[in-house]
């Protein structure tokens, strides 16, 4: 059938135009028609199905028919700057992809199972797997999910995450702040998107142990965990450094460890004591990793529970502030004191930002300062000084002396 000789079913008249593409679910093109006599829209579906009874052919008009019963304030022509009869496919395909992607996002909003949810995080940590990220970065924000279901958020629902974020009033800011960075990448596997709150994050001070402090818990611990602390107090490397060091990283010649960086820190080498050098020795050589296939979860909790004890034991809750962290914290902060050199600190710590190392120049005013004294005689007696991080103060009568902070 030619243009000429199409008619309106409903009405009979000629006065046709054509009204653009409607693309079906399976993807084929139907021809879209309306009628300025009588304003309603059909399409070629109607045209075949016009020797059926009145009652089909009034059903199918109403799936077609506009709110307004003439072509006032209708667009039947071509769109701006087009010729009449002319609608743009592409503009056609555009609105259907809107239309679908508008029912999906209600489908989402629905409340979904328990077993969905669980399907969805599982799929979303395996994508941030894909992504590059660190193995840190996947269990917090996983972690950061779950707690979020748990607290009543449907993660198919942006708004819900919202208000549950919002509601966290033992949260602070960097928290709050940390879960909507999750939450931003877990709508990408979701394929929708939100308008996400801010939450400024408020830096503080660390805190800053002794190293009196310091040495009970690597004393207290077991042989693994003290090691894994003492190599954290010589080093300053992160946790998840520490974790992932090889036998091969160790240099048990030269004394020097060799650290792969994380975070995108620059890679370090670092002298070790005497003392470090004999305990990793006597580590078991099971795996090609110094501490074996323990996790850096694992290292945490078995941490957690002898930090705990030993705080109770030495009556010193001041213990239970001190992190994996604090030690990196602690070791930045000598050295900037003993150096007074900021660049010193800032490669020793692998920082690419001189921004991020700053902070240690006003972390502690030692004040009045209390001091371990001992005496050298001997060449051999001054080394082992130094390596015990003794420094050099004078020499008197023949005898060499050295200090070091309590």
């Amino acid at each position: 059938m030619t243009f000429s000789e199409i008619k309106c079913p409903f009405c009979g008249s000629k006065r046709i135009w054509r009204d653009g593409i409607y693309y079906s679910k399976s993807g084929g093109e139907i021809q879209r028609y309306f009628c300025r006599s009588c304003g309603r829209r059909f399409s070629e579906a109607t045209l075949k199905n016009s020797d059926s009874d009145e009652k089909s052919q009034k059903r199918l008009g109403q799936l077609l028919f506009s709110s307004s019963a003439t072509s006032a304030g209708c667009r039947v022509g071509g769109w701006e700057g087009q010729p009449k009869n002319s609608a743009s496919k592409k503009l056609g395909k555009k609105t259907m992809t809107l239309t679908k992607e508008a029912k999906m996002s209600a489908a989402l909003s629905k409340r979904p199972t328990p077993q969905e949810v669980r399907e969805k995080i599982v799929e979303y940590s395996w994508w941030l797997h894909k992504q590059g990220y660190a193995e840190s970065t996947i269990i917090s924000r996983t972690k950061l999910l779950q707690r979020l279901v748990k607290l009543g958020a449907n993660l198919f629902d942006p708004e819900s995450v919202k208000e549950t974020i919002a509601k966290q009033k033992n949260w602070s800011n960097g928290r709050k702040a940390n879960a909507v960075d999750a939450y931003t990448s877990f709508l990408v596997i979701l394929g929708m998107s939100w308008d996400p709150p801010r939450y400024k994050r408020i830096r503080k001070l660390p805190f800053i142990p002794t190293e009196s402090e310091l040495d009970q818990l690597i004393a207290g611990c077991g042989f693994k965990t003290g090691t894994f602390l003492l190599l954290l107090k010589e080093t300053g490397m992160r946790a998840g450094e520490a974790i992932n060091l090889t036998w091969n990283d160790v240099d048990f010649i030269a004394k020097t460890v060799r650290v792969t960086p994380e975070k995108g820190s620059e890679p370090r080498i670092f002298k070790i004591s005497d003392t470090l050098i004999e305990r990793l020795k006597a580590l078991p050589k099971d795996s090609d990793k110094v501490f074996g296939r323990t996790k850096l979860k694992t290292m945490h909790r078995m941490y957690v529970d002898q930090r705990k004890r030993i705080a109770a034991k030495t009556k010193n809750p001041r213990l239970q502030r001190i992190t994996f962290h604090t030690f990196r914290h602690w070791k930045a902060t000598m050295e900037y004191h003993k150096t007074k050199d900021i660049l010193h600190v800032m490669k020793l710590l692998g920082h690419k930002n001189i921004s991020n190392t700053l902070v240690y120049t006003q972390l502690v005013d030692f004040g009045e300062e209390e001091y371990v004294t001992k005496v050298a005689w001997t060449l051999d007696e001054a080394c082992k000084l130094v390596e015990a991080g003794f420094e050099y103060v004078c020499e008197m009568e023949g005898a060499k002396i050295f200090r070091k902070r309590k």
